[in-house]
């Protein structure tokens, strides 16, 4: 098996009492059914302890959060759990975060969570853009249609490359991107083969492009569920005017690394083109620090699986969604 991960991967490493956010906030943490018997079992004050916060749901166990944060988490910013017993004694998601993993078999490719302030500093900041290839024992039966998935390889690698080289301002970028996804869909339902054209895309968004209103978008976003009330806050705000920086392309390379090869999994590229498209517009919008921002939009979208399928879903049905819109939004049409 070859696995496949960003330069920085290796570097990252728990900042604990000096993350400026931590994952032990807001979110109730889920056990795994191994690490919740074993929790259960544990003689003394912890073990008295963890029976009090363990609640079993109708998805599994999860570790409920008091006064907004885990009740494991010391004043130090440390875990009791990893600080008493140790870091393999920590649940499965626990010892994972902030590390992704998206196995497709012969192939596996890792990442870091963007909703980690610490990764989102490493995935936003980091000036190798390369990836590293390592072969491990192990490969297992692929479970994916090769001809879709040797597209959308060939067809992200195409899109990196020309996000490297590109002189196109970050707008006008994602608008490629967007018409580009069109090109790779039909090419996927068995069209011809898909096609970078950056300059006649460019022509034809321009021709598409409606009224250049966040509103809608803002408001899309609004009626998704809400972790925190400074997320809230964030998107009742006025949208900002949009100040693209070398990070913005940085996180669109984050989501075409996590997100595109995903369409394999029920061939629908352009859905996901849309929410990554949406991602960068709505950073923009909200304005702020671009790491900052990215991490809590990461947070409260990326973390939350329902929000991101309504976003999937909305690619299709939410006007604020529609290709004339988001056109409108990214080349300025007023």
């Amino acid at each position: 098996m070859e696995l496949i991960y960003p330069a920085y991967y290796h570097t990252f490493s728990c900042i604990a009492a000096a993350c400026s956010d931590s994952c032990c906030k807001e979110w109730d943490v889920d056990v795994d059914s191994a690490s919740a018997a074993y929790y259960r079992s544990l003689p003394g004050t912890l073990g008295d302890r963890l029976r009090q916060v363990l609640r079993d749901t109708q998805d599994g166990t999860v570790m409920t959060t008091q006064q907004g944060r885990c009740p494991m988490w010391q004043q130090d910013g440390l875990c009791r759990i990893q600080a008493e017993l140790g870091h393999d004694a920590l649940c499965q998601v626990c010892q994972q975060f902030p590390r992704l993993r998206h196995d497709y078999g012969n192939f596996a490719e890792l990442g870091l969570e963007l909703s980690c302030p610490e990764a989102a500093r490493l995935i936003l900041t980091s000036d190798e853009h390369s990836l590293c290839r390592e072969e491990v024992p192990g490969d297992e039966e692929r479970e994916y249609d090769t001809g879709t998935m040797d597209i959308l390889l060939h067809s992200r690698s195409v899109f990196l490359d020309f996000l490297e080289a590109t002189d196109m301002s970050f707008p006008q970028a994602l608008a490629v991107l967007l018409l580009y996804a069109h090109e790779v869909q039909a090419q996927i339902d068995g069209g011809e083969p898909a096609q970078l054209l950056p300059e006649t895309f460019l022509r034809e968004a321009a021709e598409y492009a409606g009224d250049a209103d966040p509103t809608a978008l803002m408001v899309f976003f609004q009626q998704l569920e809400i972790l925190t009330s400074k997320w809230q806050s964030r998107l009742q705000a006025p949208p900002a005017v949009p100040c693209w920086m070398p990070e913005h392309f940085a996180l669109l390379r984050y989501l075409l690394n996590r997100y595109w090869l995903q369409a394999v999994s029920d061939f629908d590229i352009l859905c996901r083109a849309k929410f990554m498209v949406a991602a960068c517009l709505l950073v923009g919008f909200l304005g702020g620090q671009t790491v900052e921002t990215a991490q809590l939009f990461s947070k409260e979208i990326e973390n939350n699986p329902d929000n991101v399928e309504q976003i999937l879903d909305g690619a299709y049905s939410a006007p604020a969604l529609t290709d004339v819109r988001i056109l409108g939004l990214l080349l300025g049409n007023n």
